[in-house]
């Protein structure tokens, strides 16, 4: 799923060649991310494209070779003369006079020539990485090999294999070694993969051809440079293993423009430090179009203070803790005021309590239907799902950095806002405010059937995330396990890594669980009563929580109803879809209840007589805390709910877990008649989890 979708798209055709490209956004100045070399579509664009369509109209188009553009074979139609026409045939398509230019690598060179030739037509240039023949001291990588590209060398290791024969017998390792040299920078292994899948759409032979036209072009860079009038800022990475430093500054010495060396960064800096790049962008944009920011306010010590919440919108459960503690934290302090900084359907639940939703919230895009168009049939691989929001969590910090660059607040709390904490720790200069970061589970796990590669991957990340706290250990002012510290798996986070439970418990403060207000368990028979229950009903709450995921399993257990109800007396079965599955596209036999949204599910937890659920925390601890027998499915490769939450439930002795796989009509039947015979005998859940986060929380204001 894409962070931000375009609000103009279209193509330009010049020689028979089409060019596509794509608007987003409508402030002035206009911005032109022009593509790079045709190995990457204008997608390697997409962590900038979101930020930067709020403050300007951003327009991108793919390069010849790549992405909704024709890939022709004629070494001639890759000529830099032509990347540049295109460039003037998107303005004139797009009616844009003027525009600042954003060039990467390769690119520097179409942006040079606009620059030199066409100077009416460009407000300014960033320079990005600038990979232009004829400007340096010849000494790049990719400049010496040169000499090597068009000899069969037998050899596809290292910088050998930018070579002609090379790429046409392995161009995915080609890729593979090529963007892991682009991209050195430790725990790059998203951004890796996606720009390897990029540059499979190119057709090998059409790769040599875009080579051959580079070689053939001698553009007389020391030339041209002087010529250009407009303001110039060149981003170089001091780690760059394709284009030197020194040619960054060369090319900022002979335009009079100004360089920004980012320490330690390699070629692709915008790819691996977007929040970085986003910022030297937007100051970019605003100082040529004459803009200026007011300042943060400050404020009198005589007011409010305001806590900023940030909510996990996958599912309800976050923002029913983060209720239960913010209204907790209100008791303690009644000074503070709660804004959340959330999006739907979580924002939807709040305003219907009367929270006060900030209008930033707006502008956040979309997690949960990220995750519902990674899922299948009962099936969500978590940890890969996540991997692959990395666009959308860069959009979403980046409104979040906006809000509180122009609002201050006394206090963050983040409650699994992975954007928030991921590019704090990346970023610390950033932060302004304490931060109080809070999970129900610490560590990401492999799938078996994920192999070798999902085992490393969940270790890289996992050391990422150690790494980071070890190196800025106080930015977490504060962090908050929603548990005790036996719900913490205990497992080791990786190969010489540390162990979880114990990592946890040097680097977390525990607040046992958290949930909202539970109903008294001796006043049950009133609650069946005001919920509408009989006194006979055998009431079965099947549930799936707050995302779109769960259908599936909610069609089956459905289909379970007649033969679980011939073996059941006066069994009442009562479907929930949430906010997120429409009521109608669940086909309910006579005698099933199927309802939308219900904002007391809880309640309703409580009152029934057997559950059957996901395996999502909240909802199988609300049963757990309830002494309820339930049911629970765990989502294939979901490994929240595969390892930490099955942990956690298997400690309390609750509900019985249930393999979608294997578990047709039938067997859930069978299942549902054996789990109202059984003794319930859980581990108490504490009722105090709130109120311990909420003193936790309430020493930082």
């Amino acid at each position: 799923m894409r962070a931000r979708e375009p609000d103009q798209e279209g193509y330009v055709e010049r020689g028979g060649i089409k060019v596509g490209y794509e608007v987003f956004g409508t402030e002035e100045p206009a911005v032109l991310l022009l593509p790079a070399w045709s190995i990457v579509p204008s997608r390697i664009w997409k962590a900038q494209v979101p930020y930067l369509a709020r403050h300007a109209r951003v327009i991108t188009f793919d390069p010849r070779g790549n992405g909704r553009s024709d890939h022709p074979r004629a070494a001639e139609a890759y000529a830099a003369e032509e990347f540049v026409a295109d460039a003037l045939d998107v303005l004139d398509a797009t009616g844009t006079r003027q525009a600042v230019l954003v060039s990467l690598s390769r690119g520097n060179e179409y942006a040079l020539r606009l620059a030199a030739d066409h100077p009416g037509r460009v407000l300014g240039w960033v320079a990005l990485g600038p990979y232009i023949f004829g400007l340096g001291d010849g000494s790049t990588a990719r400049e010496e090999v040169r000499r090597w590209f068009d000899r069969d060398l037998g050899v596809d290791e290292g910088w050998k294999r930018y070579n002609r024969y090379s790429w046409l017998r392995d161009q995915r390792g080609f890729a593979e070694f090529f963007f892991g040299e682009l991209l050195p920078e430790p725990h790059s292994t998203k951004q890796v993969e996606d720009a390897v899948s990029w540059a499979m759409d190119i057709e090998p032979e059409t790769l040599v051809a875009t080579e051959q036209a580079t070689i053939a072009s001698s553009p007389d860079a020391v030339e041209l440079a002087p010529r250009v009038q407009c303001p110039v800022l060149v981003v170089h990475g001091t780690d760059d293993r394709a284009v030197p430093l020194a040619q960054g500054q060369r090319l900022a010495e002979l335009t009079g423009g100004n360089i920004v060396a980012v320490p330690d960064a390699g070629h692709l800096v915008q790819v691996r430090h977007p929040v970085l790049v986003n910022h030297l962008l937007r100051d970019f944009v605003d100082a040529v179009a004459g803009r200026i920011r007011p300042p943060t306010p400050s404020f009198a010590l005589r007011r409010p203070r305001r806590v900023l919440y940030l909510s996990s919108p996958i599912g309800l459960g976050h923002v029913r803790r983060d209720l239960a503690i913010a209204d907790a934290l209100r008791k303690e302090r009644p000074e503070v005021e709660v804004e959340w900084l959330t999006q739907s359907p979580v924002t939807d639940f709040l305003e219907q309590r009367g929270e006060k939703v900030h209008p930033a919230s707006s502008y956040l895009a979309s997690e949960s239907t990220h995750i519902e168009s990674e899922s299948g049939e009962h099936d969500l691989h978590a940890f890969q799902a996540i991997r692959r929001m990395d666009e959308v969590l860069v959009a979403n910090f980046m409104v979040f950095d906006d809000l509180v660059s122009r609002e201050s607040f006394d206090l963050w709390v983040g409650d699994e806002a992975w954007d928030l904490d991921h590019f704090l720790h990346e970023n610390p200069e950033l932060k302004r405010a304490p931060f109080v970061w809070m999970t129900d589970f610490v560590g990401w796990m492999p799938m078996v059937d994920g192999g070798e590669r999902e085992a490393f991957l969940s270790a890289d990340y996992n050391a990422e995330m150690v790494e980071h706290v070890a190196r800025f250990p106080s930015l977490r002012d504060l962090s908050v396990f929603v548990g005790d510290p036996a719900d913490v798996v205990d497992l080791p986070l990786g190969p010489n890594l540390p162990n979880v439970r114990e990592w946890t418990k040097e680097h977390f403060e525990f607040a046992g669980y958290v949930m909202g207000q539970r109903p008294d368990p001796l006043e049950r028979t009133a609650l069946r009563a005001r919920l509408g229950y009989a006194d006979s009903d055998v009431v079965c709450l099947v549930s799936v929580g707050g995302s779109g995921v769960g259908t599936h399993l909610l069609r089956r257990v459905v289909a379970s109803y007649d033969e679980a109800r011939r073996r059941i007396p006066n069994l009442r079965m009562v479907v929930v879809t949430g906010p997120r599955i429409d009521p109608a596209s669940i086909a309910a036999p006579e005698g099933v209840e199927v309802h939308g949204f219900m904002p007391d599910l809880d309640l309703h937890h409580a009152a029934c007589d057997i559950a059957v659920v996901q395996g999502g925390l909240s909802t199988t601890m609300e049963l757990t805390a309830s002494g309820r027998p339930f049911l629970y499915f765990p989502l294939g490769h979901h490994f929240e709910q595969q390892v930490h939450v099955r942990h956690r439930l298997e400690r309390h002795g609750a509900g019985r877990c249930m393999d979608y796989r294997g578990a047709d009509p039938s067997r859930i039947a069978g299942a549902l008649v054996e789990e109202l015979g059984r003794p319930v005998s859980y581990v108490p859940v504490p009722t105090d989890g709130a109120s311990r986060a909420a003193q936790l929380v309430a020493e930082l204001i």
